[in-house]
């Protein structure tokens, strides 16, 4: 009780909260967020201390923001926060090839002047992410959060959703949703099973700087292991995720500095000049996993917690801010129509716009990965011819271009631009 910040947390909850997110990551905030500026009362629970959350030290992580995405941050109040931090994404180039023998002569250039819209995205850190929405959800009224707590139990029913917290505390509120990741504990207590499979790579993942300019060209380069991706970020830096067999991931990631750039520098090439790391190292497995049901009684699963896909095309972030855009436009709509919205039905039309889209997009991130992690004669050669196919003809590299902006299908309010 000697917490001088306990005083404005019991004001805020003096009011039962309509909405209980439970993980404070990325998608969680942006979803709160959305949902107070629209008039609910959100409390978001993370566990871990937000003194941890709002570390400002560079760890080389960061993500590719689809201009959608961006859209939608700049709606709900976060992109002027980060803005100068962003570097927009110009060109895209997919190349296919081995280590040290440079790629092949089939590739695909995306360039964002074949859309009206702007760069196709944006590269910001994760640490410039994370300290906006803090910030942002400080400032908000109608949002509570609690850090450093940990959800033990949960239980639905007619009237709504109770927590149990690790103190033994309990919150009760209208709906429940599940921001809480891959290993999302929310799906388990609801006993939503989870569809999916390992691939048996790991992405090791980092940052560099490098001599010369990157001039906001990101690059694809596929080699039988898996696919390195090199993403512009401000100055002369990039961002790695680079995909290799687990053991020979696990091998490396334990190199030294020196050593670790001696493996990956045949892999980059020298079309930046000399490189060396920036920030920390770090590595995921990478497998497929999609919640069996996006939904429960009272209750909602966002991001990660709904489906977890491969890296290949940057859309884990972009996908889950499409959820919390459709999550927010569904439940707003329904409150001011005055449904429960918690109820099956108003939550089966959250299911019905975000289901199809995802699965779609996790069998093609799957298909892509299988098509080019590996050194099959034939395959590689249909994959080339296709790139070059792919490459020679503009209105295909318009819908691919479209297709990375995340402009395409049915896009909620938010990620238009729009107020719900």
């Amino acid at each position: 009780m000697d917490n001088p910040e306990w005083a404005r947390i019991l004001h805020r909850m003096e009011k039962k909260p309509d909405i209980l997110i439970v993980g404070g990551g990325l998608n969680g905030p942006a979803l709160a967020l959305a949902l107070a500026q629209t008039g609910h009362s959100v409390t978001v629970i993370d566990a871990l201390a937000e003194k941890v959350r709002k570390n400002a030290a560079f760890d080389g992580r960061s993500y590719a923001l689809a201009l959608a995405s961006q859209r939608l941050l700049d709606a709900i109040g976060i992109w002027d926060r980060v803005a100068e931090h962003a570097q927009p994404m110009l060109e895209i180039k997919v190349t296919d090839g081995h280590a040290g023998a440079g790629p092949s002569p089939f590739f695909m250039h995306f360039d964002h002047a074949e859309i009206e819209e702007g760069p196709m995205g944006y590269m910001v850190e994760d640490r410039h992410l994370r300290r906006a929405f803090l910030d942002a959800m400080a400032e908000e009224k109608a949002i509570t959060e609690l850090s450093g707590k940990t959800v033990v139990a949960q239980e639905s029913n007619a009237n709504g959703v109770t927590l149990t917290l690790d103190d033994g505390s309990t919150l009760t509120g209208d709906l429940l949703v599940g921001c809480d990741g891959r290993r999302s504990g929310t799906a388990a207590r609801a006993g939503i099973k989870r569809t999916g499979w390992d691939y048996g790579q790991t992405a090791l993942v980092c940052a560099i700087e490098h001599e010369l300019p990157h001039h906001g060209i990101a690059h694809q380069f596929f080699m039988p292991p898996g696919p390195l991706a090199i993403l512009p970020l401000t100055g002369n830096r990039s961002s790695i995720v680079w995909s290799e067999r687990t053991e020979m991931a696990e091998r490396i990631n334990a190199m030294s500095e020196a050593d670790y750039l001696q493996v990956l520098r045949p892999r980059f090439g020298d079309f930046l000049g000399e490189i060396k790391l920036a920030g920390d190292r770090f590595t995921y497995p990478l497998n497929l996993t999609i919640a069996n049901s996006f939904i429960a009684d009272h209750l909602a699963l966002v991001g990660d917690a709904a489906h977890g896909m491969h890296p290949i095309a940057g859309q884990g972030l972009n996908a889950g801010l499409r959820d919390v855009g459709a999550l927010a436009e569904v439940l707003t709509l329904a409150g001011r129509r005055g449904e429960d919205i918690g109820s099956i039905t108003v939550l089966e039309r959250y299911q019905a716009w975000r289901r199809f889209d995802t699965a779609s997009l996790a069998m093609a991130t799957d298909m892509f990965n299988k098509l080019f992690s590996n050194d099959n004669p034939i395959l590689r050669m249909g994959r080339d011819i296709g790139m070059g196919i792919v490459g020679s003809l503009p209105g295909l590299r318009r819908g691919f271009v479209r297709e990375a902006a995340g402009l395409t299908g049915d896009l909620p309010k938010l990620l238009q631009g729009r107020p719900i």
